[in-house]
């Protein structure tokens, strides 16, 4: 009674009889991304259909690209030359003045804090720095305009910036400096003439000083050009007190801990001067110009501007692009396609007009920071993630313009179409 029944006669192509597998099972994607997949492509074959209204689209995520890359590049610019003369400073901590809020415009301090600091055992140098603006005269068209001026002691090795070493010697002399080559081409045709020339007298605050050297700074918004120069020479040109100083640079022993030799100065030196460390006296600078002045808020306000403006074009183009197909939304919902999948087609297309019109931008944004940066002498460069900012900002801004546009999708009704 339990017999198993004999098996059933076997085809003659049958794998079995053959000796040939079975053809494994086709591999399907999931069906969500099948979904996502199939309304991007009609997303795209929608925008395609009306190709005057995509080019508007994709200018409008263009403008939004480049307004919001040149505004941040701007800014960056802004930060990076405004600082690049703490920057290049080269100490452990420094001595800076509580009411200073900026470099270009130091309080003075006495000179004796920096014999102070020396009674630290651990402080090795104290170089004071003199920071001022001074007329400088256009050798060529007599003209005055004002640049940063730096007064130290080349020899002991406070400032890092490119050529100082070669003129380090040369700025020991009565009545020398050397030039910024990277100022603005307003002061004249400096470095050319020096190489030229050689050196050859400039007048500075109307004091005839030789031009003995270039180095390499970079202007700022703060200054249009430097001029870097002994201390003597600049208590000469600046007739300043001895005993008056804007900046020391105190350089510590091998091995030494800054934060602790910051501690115990503070607790030595009087409160007329501020301790700090290379990343603070940095920060310090930067804060300045992002909220002593209204620079950083305007360059913010822009990039919102034109986000702004870009979602608003990419709306009424989605809005449009809904409002010409109702009958075909409402055809796609009689079928069995959900409220969800029409959303999911609306959003493809606002993922499409933010890459297609974010790639072009990006491109003209190279070509801008280049010449820009060669107009204006501000370093505007692109970074990674400068360009990966700039896209998540345009991919929100058009992801809450389809957003907004889903709402026609209630107007869609098959009822009222049919």
């Amino acid at each position: 009674m339990n017999e198993i029944p004999a098996p059933a006669a076997l085809l003659p192509w049958a794998p079995e009889r053959t000796g040939e597998a079975a053809p494994a099972p086709e591999r399907r994607p999931p069906a969500a991304l099948a979904e996502l997949g199939l309304a991007l492509r009609l997303a795209w074959r929608q925008l395609r259909a009306e190709r005057a209204r995509l080019a508007t689209a994709i200018a409008g995520v263009m403008f939004a690209c480049v307004l919001v890359f040149m505004q941040l590049g701007f800014k960056g610019a802004l930060f990076d030359s405004a600082t690049n003369l703490l920057q290049a400073l080269r100490a452990d901590l420094f001595l800076w003045h509580p009411l200073t809020e900026a470099s270009f415009r130091p309080e003075r301090m006495p000179r004796s804090r920096a014999h102070q600091a020396l009674a630290d055992p651990e402080v090795v140098r104290a170089i004071p720095v003199y920071l001022a603006q001074l007329p400088l005269r256009n050798p060529e068209t007599g003209t005055k305009r004002a640049v940063q001026v730096i007064g130290f002691d080349a020899a002991a090795g406070a400032l890092r910036f490119p050529g100082i070493e070669q003129v380090a010697e040369a700025l020991t002399r009565p009545d020398t400096f050397a030039f910024d080559l990277r100022s603005r081409p307003e002061f004249g045709p400096l470095p050319r003439l020096f190489n030229e020339r050689g050196p050859f007298m400039v007048e500075l605050n109307g004091r005839a000083m030789e031009l003995v050297g270039l180095v390499e700074i970079g202007p700022s918004f703060g200054a249009d050009g430097n001029v870097v120069m002994s201390e003597v020479n600049f208590r000469r040109v600046f007739e300043r007190r001895p005993s008056h100083i804007d900046l020391v640079a105190i350089q510590l022993a091998e091995g030494a801990d800054p934060a602790a030799v910051q501690a115990r100065l503070r607790a030595l030196l009087p409160g007329d001067v501020s301790v700090l460390t290379h990343a603070e006296l940095v920060q310090k600078e930067r804060r300045y110009w992002e909220d002593g002045t209204p620079i950083g808020f305007i360059f913010l306000f822009g990039s919102v501007m034109g986000l702004v403006v870009g979602m608003v074009i990419v709306y009424q183009i989605l809005f449009a692009d809904i409002a010409g197909h109702l009958g075909e939304y409402a055809t796609l919902k009689a079928m069995g396609y959900t409220d969800g999948y029409l959303a999911r087609v609306v959003l493809g297309a606002a993922l499409i007009l933010a890459v297609v019109g974010f790639i072009p931008g990006f491109l003209l944004c190279l070509f801008l920071y280049d010449f820009v940066a060669g107009a204006t002498f501000l370093p505007l460069v692109m970074t990674a993630e400068r360009a990966l900012g700039v896209f998540l900002l345009i991919f929100g801004m058009c992801f809450a313009a389809g957003l907004l546009a889903i709402r026609k999708l209630r107007d869609a009704n098959p009822a009222d179409m049919f």
